[in-house]
């Protein structure tokens, strides 16, 4: 028996494939003993200290990995997620896994979510449970896709044969939407990896005629006019720059070395991952909602999949993506703002990277909304979709 929200619309080109995710046993046992024979390093001055100052304690990683251990079990996320509707279809030859809500309505507005790094699809779970208690397949006022990126849990890639960088993943997200029924157009929203995606589609594919995304500072951009509480995030993003961006270097300029050295260990990998989701965002998430994306990524061989974006940053663009004419947003763009995002720019920073029309600045949240703040983000989506969608010329 189908899902609710599960029939493609009548303009879909392809018969997209349902999905369940069914990890075998074996590597489930696998995984288990690997973790118990993972040894954790000694204790040490640094791995002591508090407030991951020198990065993730030796007291979380024990207790966490009793836990991954005891009360974790991946059979229950695994069920969680088979409770929504899950595709794959074939695009440029990769195989693109996808959550989705269809809606019956022959008006709904399709909205394309795009998750980063070290994110998945997992993120805008507790969003779409949220629609899926507001509404039915036949009162949806929108279609919902939640892809995996390519190189990212379920979904294959990217090539071993050539590159593939964001411009590459954002024609294979446009493809994906024109081929489920979007042609005529979409909504993108994203953050991280995601919100660069989703900034490419708005200025390179014309079926995307809206966008919801993050930015960085603006050259030239200074800081004279800005309140006590920009300040602070203008401070935030300084920080991260000098003392937690070290990861993105070693991404961007050893992809190899680091992928090698976090598939031998799921204990390494939890380090690696786990100190990302204690800094990055603001009210602690609990345990079991970190080991489950750990788990995934562990199961699905992400990790050194998934860093391959990296690449572009280093050596650094002679002209920032955000900074270049060449990238600013002419269509519709919507903002919403946490204050604990790693870069939590300004409003009058984000209006010289694009048509601003919608702005919304919180004051709870961090870098990964979808899973901090589902409620808030899902009211921004709605308001900014209700605000712009009407006046889309060429939609039918």
């Amino acid at each position: 028996m189908s899902l609710p929200f599960s029939t493609l619309p009548s303009s879909a080109r392809v018969s997209a494939t349902p999905f369940k995710a069914a990890i075998p046993k074996t590597k489930l046992s696998e995984l288990k003993t690997l973790i118990e024979l993972a040894k954790l390093a000694p204790h040490t001055y640094e791995n002591s200290q508090t407030g991951c100052r020198y990065g993730i304690t030796t007291d979380w990683i024990a207790t966490i990995r009793d836990q991954w251990l005891g009360s974790y079990h991946w059979t229950t996320s695994e069920d969680h997620i088979n409770s929504f509707p899950q595709f794959t279809t074939d695009v440029e030859g990769l195989t693109i896994h996808f959550v989705a809500f269809f809606s019956e309505k022959k008006d709904a507005v399709p909205i394309l979510f795009l998750h980063g790094w070290p994110g998945s699809f997992l993120e805008f779970l507790p969003m779409l449970q949220m629609f899926r208690e507001e509404f039915t397949p036949d009162t949806l006022p929108y279609h919902l896709i939640v892809p995996s990126l390519p190189g990212f849990t379920f979904s294959s890639g990217p090539p071993l044969d050539r590159n593939f960088e964001i411009s590459d993943i954002a024609r294979v997200m446009d493809q994906l939407m024109k081929d489920i029924g979007f042609e005529s157009g979409y909504i993108a929203q994203g953050g991280d990896i995601g919100s660069r995606i989703a900034r490419n589609l708005a200025v390179d594919h014309d079926s995307c005629k809206v966008n919801v995304c993050a930015m960085r500072r603006p050259d030239g951009m200074t800081d004279d006019r800005l309140d006590a509480f920009e300040k602070r995030g203008v401070q935030r993003m300084s920080d991260f720059v000098t003392t937690g961006s070290a990861y993105a270097m070693e991404h961007g300029t050893r992809p190899s070395t680091i992928g090698h050295v976090l598939s031998t260990s799921p204990v390494a990998l939890l380090a690696w991952i786990g100190e990302k989701f204690l800094e990055w965002v603001d009210d602690p998430l609990p345990p079991e909602v970190i080991l489950e994306s750990i788990t995934l990524y562990w199961l699905t061989e992400t990790f050194p999949r998934a860093i391959y974006t990296y690449r572009m940053l280093y050596p650094p663009p002679p002209i920032p993506i955000n900074n270049d004419p060449r990238w600013y947003i002419h269509k519709p763009l919507g903002f919403s703002s946490f204050p604990m995002e790693l870069a939590p720019v300004p409003r009058s920073w984000v209006e010289t990277t694009g048509n601003l029309v919608y702005w919304r600045q919180h004051q709870k949240g961090g870098h990964f909304a979808a899973l901090e703040q589902p409620r808030e983000l899902k009211t921004d989506v709605t308001k900014f979709v209700d605000q712009v969608w009407p006046g889309i010329v060429g939609f039918t």
